[in-house]
């Protein structure tokens, strides 16, 4: 199965996606939440902030487009001292441990007011874009005091030529239920979350949109639901559902819109995006070269 992947000088790691989340709350005793999104969230409000971008989104609230062979470079930094760790979750669940790694510059205690590049200068490898396509979600999580990671990710031997770590968890709910656990311990103010997210697509950029060429309205959609304002459209075509799907996500977030979900199954895919209060949900049916594109938009 190809898989967005490290490509090492002497040995290439494969990577999948990534996931993260933000949430505070003023309840000092609460434990630590887990999202609709299966994100885990800390309850309690901390001074302590993580946020975590790629090199195509330097906000890193849009969901940037990357194309199979691209190279991606993964940015985090705090506002205090802290050990970050960096998770890597594909639309298949995959996970994979981003940092700390083995290699040059694997080390994940981030000083206050820098910024942490993955892959660093001082890495002898990139990371390279692969299938599957789909939504990539990055969890960054800070923590005042390192983290035992042992019953999530592990490293062979202390001398092991491998540079990341076995994960023994699969998929974001699993991987946030074990990360939940860990944090458990450790005083809650001192630690917190963020999330980014990247899409890597079918052609996007290099292929022309699906025919007809039609236009996603910036609001106001033309037929109106019990559900909320609705815009349609069927019609044939040569290209795949990926690159149909891929197409209309990318003109809703050029509208401000972030891509916070997606799922796909037996030709059919749907999207959820949010700016601000509004979420639009995108729904892609592909049958025998007939496609069927939905957009609701709920306010």
């Amino acid at each position: 199965m190809n898989k967005t992947k490290l490509t090492a000088l002497l040995a290439p790691l494969a990577l999948g996606a990534v996931l993260l989340g933000t949430a505070v709350s003023t309840n000092a005793s609460a434990a630590p939440k887990l999202s609709a999104q299966s994100i885990i969230v800390n309850p309690v409000q901390t001074s302590l902030s993580v946020k975590v971008w790629t090199d195509r989104d330097t906000s890193g609230a849009q969901t940037p487009n990357y194309s199979v062979g691209d190279k991606i470079r993964i940015y985090t930094s705090v506002n205090q001292d802290a050990y970050v760790y960096l998770f890597n979750v594909d639309p298949n669940g995959q996970v994979d441990l981003i940092l700390p790694n083995r290699y040059a510059g694997g080390a994940n205690y981030v000083r206050a007011g820098t910024v942490k590049a993955f892959p660093s200068s001082q890495d002898r490898f990139t990371f390279d874009i692969a299938a599957p396509y789909g939504l990539n979600k990055v969890l960054a999580l800070a923590s005042k005091t390192q983290l035992n990671l042992n019953d999530i990710a592990t490293f062979q031997t202390q001398n092991s030529s491998q540079g990341f770590a076995d994960v023994k968890v699969q998929g974001q709910q699993q991987l946030a239920q074990a990360l939940s656990i860990v944090v458990n311990p450790v005083p809650q103010n001192t630690w917190i979350s963020d999330t980014a997210y990247y899409n890597v697509a079918q052609g996007y950029s290099a292929q022309p949109a699906p025919a007809p060429v039609v236009s996603v309205p910036s609001y106001g959609f033309p037929v109106y639901t019990p559900q909320g304002d609705e815009w349609r459209s069927t019609f044939s075509t040569d290209r795949n559902a990926d690159d149909v799907y891929a197409y209309y996500a990318a003109q809703l977030q050029r509208q401000g819109f972030r891509q916070v979900d997606r799922r796909a199954d037996r030709g059919r895919y749907a999207g959820e995006f949010q700016n601000g209060n509004s979420t639009s949900e995108l729904r892609i049916t592909l049958n025998g070269g007939k496609v069927e594109v939905v957009i609701i938009k709920r306010n």
